[in-house]
């Protein structure tokens, strides 16, 4: 007898999104399996964030079914919605940390909107959490106004990662990094998603973040995803927003 497949960590069938009058996605189907890291790509206006925020249950889609875990994420059930969200964690473009709090208290913000952690417990995981980011104990008492763009993106991964999501979706990791710290914190995010068997979906237009992640890709042009593969195979697909996206020669004849 054959083995019935696992339910995919996201499920998004017949997806359908506009902007008032603009239809951004029409008739798109997008599915990850757990473990596996996706990079969506394309250019401005294809939709890339506006997926993650489908994802992320801030923006139902126009038409379509978005289910994650296996559940649907426009379930009535307050409790179900709140323990799919509880399984995901989220990484801003800019870090979004909560600027008069510092960041012991943006990381344990998440653990403590639980209710039911203790606060010798709460300082634990936090401290478990910076360890894992890099972070040094003496960062914790300091306020984001004072960190670099590299501290700000590793406290805000902490505090994505406080809860011990299974699946991460990040938008824009490795934005406004110098390259030095754009390739080590890739190496940080591979290192995660090895260690704690995250499935990753990000967004990006970074070739060494794409390469360093050694992630799939999914192209997103006309409305849908246009193709989905590894690095090679998706070079290899011969469209003009594939060739403007990785700066290609073009195939157009003439």
């Amino acid at each position: 007898m054959t083995k019935p497949l696992p339910v995919p960590v996201i499920d998004m069938r017949g997806i359908w999104s506009r902007y008032r009058e603009v239809i951004i996605h029409k008739d798109l189907d997008f599915r990850v399996r757990t473990g596996e890291v996706v990079a969506l790509v394309g250019g401005s206006g294809s939709g890339k964030t506006t997926l993650l925020r489908e994802i992320l249950g801030l923006l139902p889609p126009y038409r379509g079914n978005v289910r994650l875990f296996g559940h649907d994420l426009q379930t009535p059930d307050a409790l179900l919605q709140r323990d799919i969200r509880r399984r995901l964690g989220m990484l801003f473009q800019q870090g979004a940390l909560f600027s008069a709090l510092p960041v012991f208290d943006n990381i344990a913000f998440p653990l403590r909107e639980l209710g039911f952690l203790d606060e010798a417990w709460i300082a634990e995981l936090v401290r478990l959490k910076m360890t894992m980011v890099e972070l040094e104990p003496e960062h914790a008492r300091l306020m984001p106004s004072e960190l670099s763009g590299g501290m700000i993106k590793r406290v805000a991964l902490a505090r994505a990662l406080a809860l011990e999501p299974e699946l991460l979706l990040l938008d824009e990791p490795t934005a406004g990094l110098d390259p030095a710290r754009s390739q080590g914190f890739v190496r940080l995010i591979r290192a995660l998603q090895q260690r704690l068997n995250l499935t990753v979906v990000l967004v990006t237009h970074d070739m060494e973040t794409l390469c360093g992640l050694g992630c799939e890709i999914a192209v997103l042009a006309e409305q849908r995803i246009l193709t989905r593969g590894s690095l090679d195979t998706v070079r290899a697909f011969p469209h003009p927003a594939i060739e403007q996206f990785f700066n290609l020669p073009s195939t157009a004849k003439g």
